[in-house]
């Protein structure tokens, strides 16, 4: 089968293909939770959130227009989502016991042929990267989620957050100086 693009994937589900859908769905649903993980902290609300944007986008086909890429459209939609469902958290002032503890929700498989002081370190490491992107302001945590996480191009990034591009570049750079400065006492 060849390869379809994006937007000839969602085209052809707009036509009524939903095994186009189905092909979208297997291309981004990992990337977004992770995307969606970086604002709510609780891979369960990550996962609902994801699930409610494909529905959105469900529902929505024939909303997209090809003026933008389909990936920008679809990080918009979960963007503006997990953005809710932080303001719904924040109302409520709740916690759950997953969000008192990262390790309970790490994805990555550990490499045995390392030490145990060098898994702990990096562990370490990256719970000290997380706690410090949560205590950036939103548009700064924002900012490196979309660039430094997902890798998302200046211009995509540009789109979703619907800022121009230099303010977008200013803002990795000054979001970046705020995390180096967060994180200096890991270099003592």
């Amino acid at each position: 089968m060849r390869e379809f693009t994006d937007e000839q994937l969602i085209a052809k589900f707009q036509s009524g293909d939903e095994l186009a859908f189905i092909e979208l769905v297997n291309r981004y649903k990992d990337r977004l939770i992770n995307f969606v993980y970086g604002f709510v902290k609780n891979y369960s609300d990550a996962e609902d959130i994801v699930q409610d944007t494909f529905l959105k986008v469900y529902k929505n086909k024939h909303a997209y227009r090809e003026i933008a890429k389909f990936s920008t459209w679809l990080y918009t939609i979960a963007g503006n989502l997990a953005r809710s469902q932080l303001r719904k958290i924040k109302r409520r002032k709740t916690f759950t016991m997953s969000q008192l503890s990262y390790d309970d929700n790490e994805f990555d498989p550990k490499d045995m042929s390392r030490s145990h002081t060098e898994v702990l370190d990096d562990s370490y490491v990256a719970q000290e990267i997380r706690k410090a992107i949560q205590e950036l302001s939103e548009p700064f945590k924002t900012i490196v989620i979309l660039r430094d996480i997902q890798e998302l191009s200046y211009e995509d990034m540009s789109k979703i957050l619907e800022i121009p591009i230099g303010t977008v570049k200013s803002r990795v750079n000054r979001a970046r100086l705020k995390l180096q400065s967060l994180l200096k006492h890991l270099k003592e």
